[in-house]
């Protein structure tokens, strides 16, 4: 009985999805939307690392560039988790 509920629902999504596809035709202008809201979801996470470990290795001159390279490391992983993430939910 479970399975089944669970089936109608991913079936149910589906069609709204399908629905709402046909109804929402993407055009030159929502693509590039797309592809430029897709670009700021990996480029805002490494641009924010870059900004807090410029100003961490600024609190002490002993640490260089290891908190930058690390923060933008781990905004580019954050980035390409949120892309993967809104790819997902839209298709």
């Amino acid at each position: 009985m479970n399975q089944q509920d669970d089936f109608r629902r991913s079936v149910q999504r589906d069609t709204e999805r399908e629905q709402n596809g046909e109804r929402e035709r993407a055009g030159l202008v929502g693509l590039f939307m797309y592809g430029g809201v897709v670009g700021l979801l990996l480029a805002i996470p490494m641009v924010a690392g870059a900004y807090l470990g410029r100003w961490l290795d600024s609190l002490s001159p002993e640490f260089g560039t290891r908190w930058t390279v690390s923060l933008i490391i781990l905004g580019v992983v954050a980035g390409i988790f949120n892309v993967v993430w809104y790819i997902r939910e839209r298709l």
